[in-house]
């Protein structure tokens, strides 16, 4: 048995993105797809925490409101952001209006520049991506999927430990799906395989 939906083009996806045309788009095209550099990285740590609690497809419709409201995710921007910034993001209808999430957001902006070595070189790609296992996940049904691995549970803890938030094993294990650090595609699905990280 499998999970996968055949949709109208005769392509195997999981359920969550066989019908809403946001969530499908974002599955073919984005979801499990290598994400290198400190913006992008920034960008998805960001929005995975203020996923929690809240369904996926909130968060990408919101998504456009996020980057206008926190300067596309450049985290030199960001990281100046202050009492007044917070004030102002809590009155953005277009967002998520956490004030937790929102202060975790210019705390995690800071430690991304703390990551930067002398010269400025970004660290925060070389630091997720060194936590990619051995292996990955070759499950067949959505239950067969894990929601933490040893690695992000390693992961959460070496983030927490230079200062970033809201970064718990259960979200950086959702990160490492959405960036290809690790291939939770389901075996029978079309995208299996397309990060040309792992094999299909």
């Amino acid at each position: 048995m499998s999970d996968v939906v055949i949709g109208p083009d005769g392509l195997a996806r999981p359920s969550w993105a066989s019908t809403d045309p946001l969530l499908r788009a974002y599955y073919d095209t984005e979801w499990g797809m290598p994400v290198r550099d400190e913006r992008g990285l920034f960008e998805r740590l960001s929005l995975e925490a203020f996923q929690s609690g809240l369904s996926w497809a909130t968060i990408l419709r919101k998504r456009p409101s996020f980057r206008a409201a926190f300067a596309d995710f450049d985290p030199e921007v960001v990281a100046a952001f202050g009492p007044a910034e917070v004030e102002r993001l809590m009155g953005e209808a277009g967002i998520v209006r956490n004030r937790r999430k929102i202060e975790a957001t210019i705390t995690n902006a800071r430690a991304t520049l703390g990551l930067r070595d002398e010269h400025g070189r970004p660290g925060l790609p070389d630091l997720i991506w060194s936590f990619q296992p051995e292996r990955t996940p070759a499950p067949r049904t959505m239950q067969e999927i894990p929601t933490s691995s040893p690695e992000s549970l390693a992961l959460s803890r070496e983030l927490k430990r230079r200062g970033f938030t809201f970064v718990g094993p259960t979200t950086m294990f959702a990160l490492m799906e959405a960036v290809g650090i690790v291939d939770t595609h389901l075996l029978d699905s079309h995208r299996r395989g397309s990060s040309g990280v792992w094999p299909s």
